[in-house]
Parts: C-alpha cells; structure tokens; sequence
C-alpha cells in the first residue's frame, strides 16, 4: 500500500466515508456533492495564485519614456516580470487538467499557442505584439519576455508560418505601454474570469475527472512536440516543469477520489495501482534534470525511433512517458483513472 494510501483510509474512515451517525455509510450522491466543494477549494488556491502572479506580472511591466525596454535600466523589471509569469505559468499548469474541460473558452485564452492564434487569425496574422487583440495569453507574453533566449530552431519554425511576427521587446515608449496597458491586462483580466467563474454548481465531477485522463494521455503528446519544436512552453524552455506540474496538480485532484474508490469492491487494489502508475511516472521525470525536455536527436520519429535515438537522453524520457500513460497497458495511469473513475460511477470511456 502507497504511504499516504493509509492515511487517506484513515480519513475516508473518519470523515468521509461516515453519515452524520458514525456509522451509515456516504452514498455516491453524497460522495459527489463532497467532491464538488473539494475539488473547487482544493484548485481555487492555485486559481487565485494564477489570477496574483498576472497581476504581478502586469505591475512590474516598465513604462519607459521616449524609449522601448531597455536590458540594462529595466533589467530588474524584466526580472520581475519573467518570474511573475513562470509563477503563473506553474499555477496553470497544475489545475490545466480540469479547467480545460469545463471553460474551454478561457483556457484557450490563456494557454493557446502562437501557432494556434494564426491558424485562427489566416495570413495577416498579428502585426501588432503588444496590443489585446490576436495573440494574447500567457504565451504571447512568454514569446516577448523570453526572445534573447529563445531557441534559434523555434524562431526558424515559426518564420515559416503564415502570418508569422517576429517576437521583440517593445522597442518603443508606446510600444512598452500598450504591453502594460493592453496585453498583461488582458491576462489579468482571463485569469480573474477563471476565478469568477469557479464555483462548486459548475463542477462536472466526470467532464473534470475526463479532463485529467486527458491530459495525463497529452504527457506523450507534450514530448514528442519537443521534437518538432512545437512545445508548450518553448520560448522559456521550461516544458519539462510543465509536465512535472500537470503531474502534481492530477494527483493533488485524483486523491480527493480515492476515498471514493476505496468503499468500491476492487477500488483499493485499483487505487493502489494508481499511486504506483504516479510514482513511476514522477520517478521518470526526476531523471530529467532542469526545466527543459532535453534537446531531441536530429532526425527523431515518435512513430519510428531508431534504437540509437531511443538510448538518448530524450528517446529514453519518450519511452518511459509513452509506457506509463498508454491506455492499453494494463496498470498505467490512464488505465488505472479510468478504471477508478468507472469503479464510482464517473463512466469514462477508455481513452
């Protein structure tokens, strides 16, 4: 039994698994209604981090005079800001799995890739970088804060597509207000629609719990992309805290079932195998060290690796990702949620 496991059973026992009497067991429809309010309070706290570091981010924007930015005499402020958006960047990252499902709209304002807004906007693109039209969210303004250090690989990737801007710092006095005034503000204003919006009546136990699923099955999806210079986090390169913070927020969310699971006939075996899947996969990600995918071998094929590209450093993290999250490997993760998730009631269908 995982450590924690016996402590959750003890808690099941004490709090959540009891009526009022001590003594008659929760109903599911019981269990439901506990989980609602759970799993809102449990997310809220990284929701309203979310909506406090686009506020930080936004009040440390500089607003220079008759200038752009400037890497010496804004240097604190640039600092500032690019810690301010990888606190938000992680915040996201751990509730990503549940807020997608059920506000599709705001996730996509907040986490669409550049590439995504232009496949939207058609050949004209965005001209302007700055403004809140077009390209917004939390990777336009990465796509800014991180241009010195963006991977040559990625800005030759996207000088390909149509409607492609390169990304800058704002180079002018007007250019640096509308950052300040128009594009952060815009994100400060997406997050504070998240947290308005997050209430225990809008919580869809299974669309939420689908969600997670989801996106442990997307952890093979976020890798490979590495390959193509597609991932997420890309200007940044921190794709591979992403994965580790989709991990942590999945399993903070999944052990809010598991007293759920553990009074179904089977559930502790198939919540223990859950926990296992976890570790296996958090194990996986510790052999990473850094917050980057490590660099894919030139001429790497997720559908055809070759064995010398599979004893790399990325081959190795592909393999081991693309095991522990296969669902139709028996004690994988996305096995074992979707086995939890059925053994309640939720009826997930098998990815």
């Amino acid at each position: 039994m995982h450590p924690k496991h016996g402590f959750l059973a003890l808690l099941a026992l004490l709090s959540f698994g009891c009526s009022s009497s001590d003594s008659t067991p929760k109903t599911d429809a019981e269990f439901e209604q506990g989980l609602r309010t759970q799993m809102h309070d449990t997310l809220l706290t990284d929701i309203k981090a979310l909506h406090a570091a686009a506020v930080a981010l936004q009040a440390a924007a500089p607003e220079p005079k008759g200038r752009g930015w400037d890497e010496t005499e804004d240097a604190a402020a640039i600092t500032a800001m690019k810690n301010a958006w990888l606190d938000a960047r992680s915040d996201y990252e751990r509730t990503e799995g549940a807020i997608a499902p059920l506000f599709p709209d705001v996730d996509q304002a907040i986490d669409a890739r550049y590439d995504d807004f232009l496949t939207e906007l058609g050949p004209t693109g965005d001209q302007d970088l700055f403004d809140d039209q077009g390209v917004t969210g939390m990777h336009a303004i990465e796509r800014i804060l991180f241009v010195k250090t963006t991977p040559q690989t990625v800005v030759d990737l996207e000088a390909s597509l149509p409607g492609y801007k390169a990304a800058a710092w704002p180079a002018t006095e007007d250019e640096a207000n509308e950052f300040k005034t128009k594009l952060t503000v815009e994100l400060v204003k997406d997050t504070q629609k998240l947290a308005d919006q997050w209430t225990p009546q809008k919580m869809d136990l299974a669309g939420a719990y689908a969600g997670l699923i989801d996106l442990m099955l997307e952890q093979r999806e976020k890798v490979s992309k590495a390959a193509g210079q597609e991932e997420e986090s890309r200007y940044s390169q921190r794709t591979m805290a992403d994965i580790r913070d989709n991990l942590e927020g999945t399993r903070k969310v999944y052990a809010l079932f598991q007293p759920w699971v553990d009074t179904k006939k089977g559930g502790t075996k198939i919540d223990d195998s859950v926990e296992a899947a976890f570790d296996q996969l958090g194990k996986t990600y510790d052999t990473v060290k850094g917050d980057a995918i490590p660099q894919p071998p030139s001429g790497w094929s997720s559908e055809n690796p070759s064995d010398a590209d599979l004893q790399t450093p990325f081959g190795k993290l592909f393999t081991a990702v693309e095991n522990a999250v296969n669902p139709n490997t028996d004690g994988s993760v996305v096995d074992g949620m979707t086995k939890t998730a059925n053994a309640v009631g939720l009826m997930v269908e098998q990815p």
